[in-house]
């Protein structure tokens, strides 16, 4: 079982994320530089947390992402996926990470991007 997205939004800022907007299908999340979205969606948390493309790579220390993207045109802080077929509407997407335990989600912030100020 995952952390629900709410869940996930709760232990964000308990680790010094701020809401920066809130949408039907996304909470943004701001910490200095750094930019997560909560995917209000995921109801069983799979895909909770998606964290920005270029820390993909890094992420993999921490925990494996639940799959290889997640597009959305509400993730607006993310860059753009070009690919799919010709016509298709480009959206921004994200890495997807779920979480079984709060400690598991805490390890993975404090990793990625270090401790709360």
């Amino acid at each position: 079982m995952y952390l629900r997205p709410d869940e996930v939004a709760r232990e964000l800022e308990k680790a010094g994320f701020t809401v920066d907007v809130v949408t039907h299908k996304a909470y943004g999340y701001r910490r200095g530089d750094n930019y997560v979205y909560v995917n209000r969606e995921a109801r069983l948390g799979r895909m909770a947390l998606i964290i920005h493309p270029t820390l993909k790579d890094r992420s993999i220390s921490y925990a494996e992402p639940a799959s290889e993207m997640k597009t959305s045109d509400h993730y607006q802080q993310f860059p753009l996926y070009l690919g799919g077929l010709s016509g298709e509407t480009h959206q921004h997407y994200g890495i997807p990470h779920g979480f079984s335990s709060r400690m598991a989600l805490e390890r993975f912030l404090t990793g990625l991007f270090g401790e709360s100020q």
